[in-house]
């Protein structure tokens, strides 16, 4: 019988049409960038799980997560981890710099076209995509 989905959340910050992503170290994204984010603690909420993997991940205090997308991303074996994630928008500060820590090998600032250079999952390609089509009609 499939496991029910463990609940994930990721946040995106923006600065300048740049996005920050770290690389990540353990399996099962390890050496692919993404968004920092992670698993959900018991109790908790999908913003609360963005808000504290992303300080966790890059030790940037973030606030106003808003909802952006969801995914239900099941593993390509069988019984590998079945994730329901959750993406945010979300705001910083703009003179706090990103130090990468945690599960985070690196953290950078990329332009979409960057990204998509980049070996990342197909959600934060789709997400950094849908993002610059919202900032180019600022």
């Amino acid at each position: 019988m499939p496991s029910s989905p463990q609940a994930a959340s990721s946040a995106i910050l923006e600065r300048d049409g740049r996005f920050l992503l770290i690389r990540r170290i353990n399996p099962p994204m390890a050496d692919l960038y993404a968004f920092p984010g992670g698993r959900a603690e018991p109790g908790e909420t999908p913003e609360e799980t963005a808000v504290r993997e992303f300080l966790e991940e890059t030790g940037i205090a973030v606030r106003n997560p808003v909802l952006f997308a969801t995914y239900d991303l099941k593993s390509e074996r069988q019984g590998g981890p079945h994730f329901m994630l959750s993406v945010f928008k979300v705001e910083a500060d703009a003179d706090i710099e990103a130090v990468a820590a945690d599960d985070a090998a690196d953290a950078g600032w990329y332009t979409v076209e960057e990204i998509r250079r980049l070996p990342v999952p197909p959600s934060v390609r789709e997400c950094a995509e849908r993002l610059a089509v919202e900032i180019a009609a600022r």
